[in-house]
């Protein structure tokens, strides 16, 4: 009991401080609201900004497009040619790939 006296005693006199010190360390690294928890959110919320200021972009060449195809009758025109290879009765398309790809002969 003799070795343990010291220790009670330090326990005795700074109990309020080791409760504190204590319920912090839990509360500040164990809860759902703890320090890491923060930072992965603002780690989430920085990624989130990143991928709306993206969709932001294509939103505004998309509203440029429709806004192209509301006022253009020959924008359709383009469009329908070059995405989905449509023609007029009269026309041949060729389309050109640039592919690096050699192609080998089996033997």
């Amino acid at each position: 009991m003799s070795r343990l006296h010291p220790l009670w005693s330090f326990i005795g006199h700074n109990k309020y401080w080791i409760v504190t010190i204590f319920g912090v360390f839990i509360v500040g690294f164990f809860d759902e609201n703890s320090i890491l928890q923060h930072v992965q959110n603002r780690l989430l919320i920085h990624d989130l900004q990143d991928q709306i200021s993206v969709l932001k972009g294509q939103y505004e060449q998309d509203e440029k497009t429709l806004h192209e195809l509301r006022t253009d009758p020959s924008a359709i025109t383009k469009i329908a040619r070059e995405q989905y290879f449509m023609k007029a009765d009269d026309e041949d398309i060729f389309v050109l790939r640039d592919d690096n790809n050699n192609v080998t002969n089996k033997e």
